[in-house]
């Protein structure tokens, strides 16, 4: 019996999948373009249309003065770097002595660590727990909620491309003389690069647009992170009903990840495929 597939669903499948994708990603990107660019009473009700008056100039300089924003940039700036640079250090540490070491101790050390990934984290049991240390409301709370959400997946990756890495490498080290400290800086570290860089666009795009946690932990005030404090001022007198400022807000506040990604998608493509397969 024959299983050939017509010409024309072989070619037009893809079509097909990249057109709802498209649909899926494109229209919720230009209803948020577009309503940016019109005056207050086109934008009462968002909708796909043009502006008939365009103001994007007004819209995105009352949405960055009026609205904090350079208070909130700088506040995801102080919780985001930091966790980036613990999600690494940490998960390239960790996971250099669980691919190297063979126990049954560091294996089940290591189910523990990347059962993040599959393991949602209970926001009540975080915030009771961050008011206990006496974490509640501040920068390193959120830090360390970050960092803590983060690491089991930069210890998924990082451990199977270190398992790739000949073992040789390291022993030659030894041989001629380097500490674990200096093998880990100068062989694995650089070895790294492809699995460092999908960690830190993957935990800076999650941690930038992060608002549920964000509210819970920081609570909102003059530590709010450009999400939150979207929110806060969105629910304002100044910004309710105003979908042009909002929107307007959206827009500048995702400029930055999205720079970011354009520039290292192959290198998250390239890291992922390293880290999982390899």
């Amino acid at each position: 019996m024959s299983t050939a597939v017509h010409p024309a669903w072989r070619y037009g499948r893809p079509a097909l999948v990249l057109l709802i994708a498209g649909l899926a990603v494109g229209v919720p990107l230009w209803l948020v373009a577009v309503t940016s660019a019109k005056p207050q009473a086109e934008a009462i009700t968002p909708n796909l249309s043009l502006p008939r008056h365009w103001q994007p100039g007004s819209n995105y300089e009352d949405a960055v003065g009026q609205g904090e924003m350079l208070r909130g940039f700088f506040n995801s700036l102080l919780v985001v770097v930091p966790s980036v640079a613990l999600v690494l250090i940490l998960g390239a540490g960790a996971a250099w002595v669980f691919a190297r070491r063979k126990s049954k101790l560091v294996s089940a050390a290591y189910a523990l660590c990347i059962s993040g990934l599959l393991l949602p984290p209970a926001v009540i049991t975080i915030v009771m727990e961050l008011r206990q240390l006496g974490l509640a409301g501040t920068r390193p709370g959120m830090i360390a909620v970050y960092t803590g959400m983060y690491l089991s997946t930069s210890i998924f990756f990082m451990t199977g491309f270190i398992r790739a890495i000949p073992l040789e490498l390291e022993e030659a080290a030894r041989m001629d003389g380097a500490t674990p400290l200096r093998i880990f800086g100068k062989i694995i570290l650089p070895l790294l690069r492809p699995v460092i860089a999908t960690a830190t666009i993957m935990v800076m795009l999650y941690a930038w647009s992060d608002i549920f946690y964000a509210f819970f932990v920081l609570g909102g005030g003059d530590k709010a992170t450009l999400p939150l404090n979207l929110y806060q001022v969105a629910s304002a007198q100044l910004y309710l009903n105003n979908w042009h400022l909002v929107f307007a807000y959206v827009v500048v506040m995702s400029l930055p990840m999205v720079a970011i990604f354009l520039v290292a998608q192959r290198k998250i493509v390239s890291g992922i495929t390293s880290g999982a397969v390899k």
